[in-house]
């Protein structure tokens, strides 16, 4: 009650002012414009949330009109920009809620990750439409701050229809707050979705030949090269894509070659092969991925946090890092006990290099590895998507 009242006295504040013009995000979060009808209303907070859930969206979109939504006018626009109809989220206060409702009347509800409004979930409710959560994440600090608000959180997670969690502690804390054993549907980890939908290239010996440093900084080339060296030795055949994290670098490391004598070509200049290519450009790591059936991912032997194995992993690349992964923690500590990946220090990188590309099958087999590791934990959305169009009902 008390929530209900001061939504709507902040509501009737809200109003004032975006009658007063230039207030064409606010008019729309107060739903005062037209909106078209939809079979499913998907919402997902800005750009990352909503894009994790493109895989899940299109599938829906082929069957059902979708209406995205979301709180932020790049999600919005990113949104409209893959040709679904798309707006600015409902503001969670009754007047807004009752108007988007009545010109959508949508037959399902679909919340990306985790947001827990009550006005809305008792709107919905109260017109008998079908609520989702996919990809739902739970904090721990998020589910202290839940648990003592129990009178909001309880009916909202009372209220779903179905929830599929990103993580078996995000669905555990889900459960203690409220969320019916019935609702729980297999966990999905929504941002694994695209890589996993990757075609791994096939095997091939130049392939095998090929050791990829995928987004390396500063700090790091010097180390990957001095490396590369050393097992190209043992190894004449070895060949480097030297795919820098920021492009802006290239004539900084491409001196550093020219300082060591290293013969390159240069992918901003056009090229495209020899024994290494510095790798200079924007929007081509699927490409480079596809060639190596060994990578080294950068960020991480200089403490920069890692960047992603997910990408290597969807292409079946056998993975080394460095030690500094705590962007992606778990993702590399699951890698690595399950044999896909390799931790290395700038000490150790030649000889994990030497051995690799001595033993091809060893690299592949790691490659396959990490492949299996990344299907395992992203799960197939088919069921999900399965049970939201089963809610959703036939397009009408």
């Amino acid at each position: 009650m008390i929530y209900r009242a001061a939504a709507a006295i902040l509501e009737r504040g809200l109003r004032l002012r975006a009658g007063r013009g230039g207030q064409d995000a606010l008019r729309e979060r107060l739903a005062l414009d037209r909106i078209g009808p939809a079979d499913i209303w998907l919402h997902g907070a800005s750009v990352g949330e909503l894009t994790s859930a493109r895989p899940v969206i299109a599938a829906l979109a082929q069957t059902h009109r979708v209406l995205v939504t979301a709180n932020s006018l790049t999600g919005r626009d990113m949104a409209a920009g893959w040709g679904l109809p798309a707006r600015l989220a409902p503001l969670d206060v009754p007047g807004a809620l009752a108007r988007f409702l009545d010109q959508v009347r949508p037959r399902l509800q679909v919340t990306v990750e985790g947001e827990f409004w009550p006005l809305r979930s008792q709107a919905l409710a109260g017109r008998a439409v079908p609520q989702v959560v996919i990809g739902a994440r739970m904090s721990e600090r998020s589910a202290l701050r839940w648990r003592r608000l129990p009178r909001l959180i309880a009916p909202v997670l009372g209220r779903l229809a179905a929830l599929s969690a990103q993580d078996a502690g995000s669905e555990s804390r889900l459960r203690a707050l409220g969320l019916p054993d019935g609702a729980v549907l297999p966990r999905l980890d929504l941002k694994l979705l695209t890589p996993a939908g990757i075609t791994p290239p096939p095997p091939g010996a130049e392939r095998d030949r090929t050791l990829l440093a995928a987004s390396t900084h500063e700090g790091e080339e010097i180390a990957i090269l001095d490396a590369w060296m050393r097992a190209r030795g043992q190894h004449p055949g070895l060949r480097l894509i030297l795919a820098i994290r920021h492009p802006q670098r290239g004539n900084e490391v491409a001196s550093l070659l020219a300082g060591l004598g290293i013969a390159f070509q240069r992918r901003s200049a056009g090229g495209a092969g020899g024994a290494v290519l510095l790798a200079d450009t924007l929007g081509e790591m699927d490409r480079w991925y596809a060639a190596a059936g060994i990578c080294f991912v950068g960020g991480s032997l200089t403490d920069r946090g890692g960047h992603t194995p997910w990408e290597p992993a969807a292409h079946a690349s056998a993975i080394l890092h460095g030690p500094h992964v705590g962007n992606f923690t778990d993702a590399y500590a699951a890698l690595d006990a399950a044999g896909g990946a390799r931790q290395v220090d700038a000490g150790s990188l030649a000889d994990q290099l030497a051995r690799l590309a001595g033993d091809a099958s060893a690299a592949r087999r790691m490659g396959q590895t990490a492949r299996a590791v990344l299907d395992d934990r992203a799960g197939d959305p088919a069921i999900l998507i399965k049970r939201l169009r089963e809610l959703a009902g036939t397009h009408g």
